[in-house]
């Protein structure tokens, strides 16, 4: 059959237009890490917010915590299969609390420790103020525990009354759970078979986590800067000096908050501080009575580095953390943008893997009927090429089959990395 001349140039102008057009779009300087987003259970949570409580369970879910302002907190169950969300703690149904505005459980700020047995191990803290006839004190949070195995939830108490609880580990072994409370940062150890919570010694520093070696030691970083190390089998804590090279290690930045996670081998610990992306690697089987950690180099070189999420031990052994530093590619007006980076420690190289970018816009409603933008949905940012990239990073966490998780605010999401998943064999 013969084309007309119309027909054929009407051909060539719809072959030429999408080449054309995609000439025109603005050429983004970054490589894309794309993930899909999926809506943390908006009743969960006020303000859209949620800060580092994410972890997965041994049976492959993942668990989030929520802040719900002046009135509750929750810890969120994901199935990746079938992407459906369900409570599994309600703390003020737990714990038997009616109270509201500041003196509320609002948060479940804790990592989420997953003991060997899948028990999961969580706490509760103060808000803020909702307004200046807000006054009530802050009781003091809470000790939780949820069993994926039963369906049960416990509620093991108020480890300081006043404080609320910013870190929960367990030493199911042992029948120890260590908790840290904020904002004071006392270090507290909880006994399972009495039932009872005692204070360990020092004051550590904010935020502080507790990491628990090999031989069954536990160990935090204090208040001002050493490493404080608690031996169940002697019940003694020995607090040493941390070297930064020859000089003692203290840290000259206005956000001096330790990130540090645990290696499988139970021995080797890395840290970065929250405006500081240098990596350095701690050895806690090392018992000279100098700590010396090595400096593995910046994970990223820009300015202004903002680092929340935690880094994040993938099953290879490779760290992972997402890390916002200054845009000054000229790229977009946003004045920051989160880069997931990665170190892998056998060859000892930092990988910049690029920026996050939203697969599924339609996620999120972003307007409502007025056609104005919903309340705290500002979080994602549109580049030039139309791209989407989220700004609010709270937490990071690499699954046993490589997926990568992350949190982010307005809205709050929970973000799915597939780009290094690896396929069950």
């Amino acid at each position: 059959m013969r084309i007309g001349a119309w027909a054929f140039f009407v051909i060539l102008l719809a072959v030429a237009l999408p080449a054309a057009s995609a000439v025109d779009l603005p050429k983004s300087p970054f490589t894309y890490i794309w993930g899909t987003a999926y809506h943390v259970m908006p009743e969960t949570h006020t303000d859209e917010s949620g800060y580092a409580s994410l972890c997965e369970g041994l049976n492959g879910k993942i668990y989030v915590g929520t802040a719900a302002y002046g009135r509750n907190a929750y810890l969120v169950e994901f199935d990746p299969l079938t992407a459906l969300q369900r409570i599994v703690i309600d703390t003020n149904k737990l714990c038997g609390l009616t109270a509201g505005g500041y003196a509320a459980q609002a948060k479940i700020h804790t990592r989420n420790d997953v003991g060997p047995s899948g028990m999961l191990y969580v706490g509760s803290k103060q808000g803020y103020p909702l307004g200046p006839n807000d006054t009530a004190p802050y009781p003091g949070g809470y000790v939780m525990t949820y069993d994926p195995n039963t369906g049960k939830a416990a509620n093991l108490g108020m480890p300081y009354p006043t404080e609320g609880v910013i870190d929960t580990v367990a030493d199911e072994a042992r029948g120890l759970i260590y908790v840290v409370t904020c904002e004071n940062q006392h270090w507290m150890l909880y006994s399972m078979k009495d039932k009872t919570y005692r204070e360990l010694g020092p004051i550590l520093a904010p935020y502080a986590t507790t990491k628990i070696d090999a031989k069954g030691r536990a160990h935090v970083i204090t208040k001002d800067f050493k490493l404080a190390t608690y031996d169940p089998a002697t019940d003694k804590v020995q607090v040493r000096p941390i070297y930064y090279g020859k000089e003692l290690w203290q840290p000259r930045t206005n956000l001096p908050i330790p990130n540090w996670s645990l290696a499988s081998d139970k021995r080797t610990a890395y840290l970065s501080l929250l405006d500081d992306p240098t990596l350095l690697q701690f050895d806690l089987l090392d018992d000279n009575k100098d700590v010396k950690p090595v400096d593995c180099g910046k994970m990223i070189e820009g300015k202004g580095p903002d680092f929340r999420s935690g880094l994040a031990i993938a099953p290879d052994g490779r760290v992972y953390a997402l890390i916002c530093v200054k845009n000054d590619t000229g790229f977009g007006a946003t004045m920051a943008l989160y880069h997931l980076l990665r170190y892998d420690p056998k060859t000892k190289t930092h990988e910049d893997l690029g920026i996050p970018a939203l697969k599924n816009p339609d996620f999120f409603a972003w307007k409502g009927a007025d056609g104005k933008p919903l309340p705290w949905s500002h979080g994602y940012y549109t580049l030039p090429d139309g791209t989407q990239t989220p700004l609010y990073n709270q937490a990071l966490i690499v699954t046993a089959d490589n997926t990568l998780y992350a949190t982010f605010l307005y809205p709050f999401t929970l973000f799915r990395i597939d780009a290094f998943k690896t396929e069950a064999k």
